[in-house]
């Protein structure tokens, strides 16, 4: 009671001294400058004061309305845009974000490897009709696999390449496409299932929204486009004995989305993740930014390039290097008609643009590193120069390994997995360079 009749005396007094004392803690030139997190903690904190009484021993509190731009939760923290009210999005949502498309980015790759190898092992044509639920099991009595068999046969790859195939090499081929469509699903789930839950979460951010729906609609567009590739194999060419094979320009369609989704995730993860660095916008900066844009922009074409040699069994053409048989130019560069058929469908000549591709990515590769090294740069993207580096230089080897060596399975898949392993290596360099936002 004595307590609360002093209160009811100093009322005035104390009050003032209230008001007082955030104000003098928090001036307006520093509160412009401090983070909004920073700023709702110490409006939380004028919130409330409290005032010990050394006559009673108690404490008093006083609670003080709470003025425009106070916030009494980290939940109630908004940005004022228009009319809309849009929040704010934590730094460790945000890291929790990047972490997944940091391993969405990985399952894709997965699901390139896979390709690759499916494409290889000559598998990608043995299942021959698509559903999205019904193939999920997979035949597990003699009668459906003798069922699955028979509708194989009934197709051009079986009547011209596999003729005397058996039922358990069929079931090794069949088995290898069944893994790369059910790891296409995995991640398919991988992107939406998260993707639904953050979203709901409020984790994400309205520019992160609309990038991630474009990453969920591509995983969808991808998986249909992968079937659309897998037909062209299965149609029926009167008069003609060629190897039954999917089409090469399907094909790099089916790559470059895989690319495209592999390049947009990773890049976003890597923005999320990683702090930015402020580097003076000088002009050598401006110049090593653009290179190693267009070298990155190189390194994918290359890759892309990959998807012709394999669509077209390119590789088994010359196996020579660095000479293609006894000349530098081959003679059946220009075979056929119009000249530009050559470029996509002569198999000499999308070797040779594959080679000429790769030896300029290595040379591009390598003066940008030397470019690199005349401009103070941080640590870590000194770091990343140097991977990048020496990942050209791996996968060159790679790649005229499998062409001395006549295409081997497991040789050839590791270069296919390099290329992807150079991409990423020119996407962390051209992140660390990015510019700071203004």
């Amino acid at each position: 009671m004595g307590c609360r009749a002093r209160d009811r005396r100093s009322a005035s007094s104390m009050a003032a001294r209230a008001v007082r004392v955030p104000e003098a803690r928090a001036p307006a030139a520093t509160a412009e400058a401090e983070s909004p997190h920073k700023r709702i903690r110490q409006s939380r904190a004028k919130e409330d004061v409290t005032f010990p009484d050394p006559e009673c021993g108690c404490s008093c509190v006083i609670r003080h309305p709470l003025r425009p731009g106070q916030y009494s939760t980290i939940s109630e923290v908004a940005l004022q845009s228009g009319r809309e009210t849009v929040s704010l999005p934590s730094k460790a949502a945000e890291r929790v974000v990047g972490r997944w498309l940091l391993v969405c980015s990985g399952t894709v790759a997965g699901a390139v490897i896979l390709g690759g190898v499916t494409r290889l092992t000559e598998s990608g044509l043995s299942m021959v009709d698509w559903h999205l639920i019904k193939e999920m099991k997979p035949p597990t009595s003699q009668e459906e696999w003798e069922t699955e068999f028979q509708k194989y046969q009934q197709f051009p790859e079986f009547k011209i390449l596999n003729h005397n195939m058996t039922l358990a090499e069929f079931k090794f081929i069949w088995y290898m496409e069944y893994s790369h469509r059910m790891w296409g699903r995995v991640v398919g789930l991988a992107y939406i299932l998260p993707a639904a839950y953050f979203w709901r979460k409020g984790w994400l951010n309205r520019g992160m929204k609309g990038r991630v729906l474009a990453l969920c609609a591509l995983v969808c567009f991808q998986g249909l486009l992968g079937w659309y590739m897998v037909k062209s194999g299965l149609e029926e060419k009167p008069n003609s004995y060629d190897i039954p094979r999917v089409s090469q320009y399907r094909l790099a369609a089916h790559l470059g989305s895989a690319l495209v989704l592999y390049c947009a995730s990773l890049w976003t993860s890597l923005s999320l993740l990683l702090p930015q660095h402020k580097l003076p916008e000088t002009r050598q900066l401006l110049w090593l930014r653009r290179f190693a844009h267009g070298t990155a922009g190189l390194v994918f074409l290359t890759a892309l390039s990959g998807a012709f040699v394999a669509g077209l069994d390119a590789g088994l053409v010359y196996n020579s290097f660095p000479k293609m048989g006894e000349s530098w130019i081959p003679e059946d560069l220009f075979t056929f008609s119009p000249m530009l058929k050559n470029v996509f469908e002569n198999p000499t000549m999308v070797q040779f643009d594959h080679r000429v591709l790769g030896i300029t990515s290595v040379t591009a590769i390598t003066a940008l590193y030397f470019l690199s090294r005349r401009i103070p740069l941080p640590r870590r993207t000194k770091m990343a120069a140097v991977t990048l580096l020496a990942l050209a230089y791996i996968q060159a080897g790679l790649g005229i390994s499998t062409l001395l060596m006549y295409v081997p399975t497991p040789l050839a898949a590791t270069h296919q997995s390099g290329s992807l392993a150079l991409l990423s290596g020119a996407l962390w360099l051209m992140n660390e360079l990015r510019r700071v936002p203004k």
